[in-house]
Parts: structure tokens; sequence; C-alpha cells
């Protein structure tokens, strides 16, 4: 005998989105800090929740800790966010293959 489960909505109280702020990206309320950098900061930089709070010191380790649920919670969409902004990277990096600083003592 199994039982359904209904999931029900997580409530992320430090998450929010924002028009015209960080395009419209999750983030954690009152920054401009979005959820896929902290999730860089944890997933790919190795930092701890800890580490991230003392990198960034007007964040409490609450809303680290929401912004790493959030992310459980949305993955596909933080991650296909981190891919479309290392595509713009790599793009630009192409476009402007050289610095200011090359350009000018050539």
């Amino acid at each position: 005998m199994s039982e359904a489960v209904a999931l029900k909505k997580i409530n992320h109280p430090y998450i929010t989105r924002q028009e015209g702020v960080c395009g419209g990206k999750p983030i954690i309320a009152g920054t401009r800090i979005r959820v896929q950098d902290i999730v860089i900061e944890y997933v790919q930089m190795g930092l701890t929740p800890d580490e991230i709070v003392q990198a960034h010191p007007h964040l409490a380790l609450a809303q680290v800790h929401d912004a790493l649920s959030y992310y459980y919670d949305h993955a596909e969409e933080i991650l296909s966010d981190i891919r479309k902004s290392e595509q713009l990277v790599e793009e630009i990096r192409k476009k402007y293959s050289k610095s200011v600083l090359e350009e000018i003592r050539v």
C-alpha cells in the first residue's frame, strides 16, 4: 500500500524576483545577489555557506541556506541561467579577444 504524497509549494522567504533587477532572476531579497551567484560559489568554487557569508558580510547564513534550498527546488532553471551567463561571457571574450591595453601597445 502506497499513499500519494502531495508536494506543497515550498516557501523561500529570502528569495524574490523583481522586474528590472538582475534581469528578473531570483535574488536574495534586498540585495542584487542572484541565487546563481551563491550556487557558483557553493558548487563550483567549493565554498561553505559560512565562507559565503564571510565573502558577503551583509548576508545572513539563513539567506545563503535559503538560496541553496531554492536552487535544489529549481535546479534546472538555475543551471540553465548559469550556462547562459557562461555562454555570454564566452561570446564577449571572442568578440573582444584583445584588451584595450594590448591594442594600445600594438
